[in-house]
């Protein structure tokens, strides 16, 4: 397993040689780190830094005989960071970048790679999500963010999927799926049934980076559900470490006992004050890091979709 690591994400990258998975427990890789692993032969996992500052979410890029699938497109300016790694593992044309969400952190970096050459996949069913939601952020950005953004048109994907898609060849198979409206409606998952190395995109998440808002919390268990069915050894998540199939166990559990314990609340009447003091699952912050009353959104978010007033 080779390994890029650089604190300053790509300056002066040094190359590391690690045997096997333990690396990934053992300490070395820390938020404020980016690091760019081959996690199976041809299969490149890119862990973004979120300390001190959160530059936008985790890659990937698989290596066929003949072209590159990359999977999630970033920031404009990380699609831009990322590419150059990219031609120091292979030389080979990026033909796909796969965005597993609509949300600018993982599709707003299409025009770079469509410069290139390069066709964007999506999920059927995030397609109105890129048109209303993608485009409008994107534009909003352009004034925000004009270095970054300014000189950049939105670039929607050009090839939709309705709920599974193959790309094969002889050395390679990803299967890009849609299992259920999760962190977005049009959720999308990379799985390689050769290495099983999942790419959950955010469906799935190593730390407190859940967001609702465009989420669906009971059919966000289901698709987790969906995916826990997978012969999983390697979960690559859309932030946070590298893990195994038991990340799926808890992500899910989270929603679960989010909405057991507020749909319990509603019921006794307690207000959403006192839902807000009172929660709390100690084995979150063991997960994550931070206390599971400090997610205000998401329980916020569970507490109206459940009913509360």
């Amino acid at each position: 397993m080779r390994t890029f690591r650089n604190r300053q994400i790509v300056a002066g990258l040094t190359l590391l040689i690690v045997a096997g998975l333990a690396g990934y427990s053992s300490g070395w890789l820390v938020p404020t780190e980016t690091t760019v692993t081959e996690i199976a032969p041809g299969v490149w996992f890119r862990k973004s830094k979120w300390e001190p500052t959160f530059i936008g979410c985790n890659q990937g890029w698989v290596i066929f005989e003949d072209f590159v699938l990359v999977i999630d497109a970033n920031f404009p300016n990380q699609a831009e960071e990322i590419i150059p790694l990219i031609r120091k593992t292979t030389d080979k044309p990026i033909r796909y970048v796969f965005d597993t969400h609509y949300h600018g952190d993982h599709a707003d970096g299409n025009p770079i790679f469509h410069r290139i050459g390069a066709t964007a996949i999506a999920s059927e069913n995030a397609r109105d999500e890129f048109l209303t939601k993608g485009q409008p952020s994107f534009e909003k950005l352009k004034n925000e963010k004009a270095a970054e953004y300014g000189q950049l048109t939105y670039q929607l994907p050009s090839l939709y999927f309705p709920k599974k898609m193959v790309i094969e060849d002889a050395k390679q198979r990803v299967e890009l799926i849609h299992f259920a409206h999760g962190h977005t409606k049009g959720d999308a998952v990379a799985w390689l049934p050769k290495h099983g190395i999942l790419f959950t995109g955010d469906s799935c998440l190593n730390g407190p980076f859940n967001y609702t808002g465009d989420g669906n919390t009971e059919s966000w268990i289901g698709a987790l559900t969906e995916m826990r069915k997978l012969p999983v050894k390697t979960l690559c998540p859309g932030h946070g470490e590298v893990s195994d199939i038991t990340l799926i166990d808890k992500q899910r559990r989270y929603f679960v006992e989010l909405r057991e314990y507020i749909a319990n609340a509603i019921a006794k009447g307690t207000s959403l004050a006192d839902i807000k003091k009172s929660i709390d699952f100690p084995w979150y912050k063991e997960w994550t890091g931070v206390a599971v009353s400090t997610r205000v959104e998401n329980i916020e978010f569970v507490y109206r979709e459940l009913g509360g007033k």
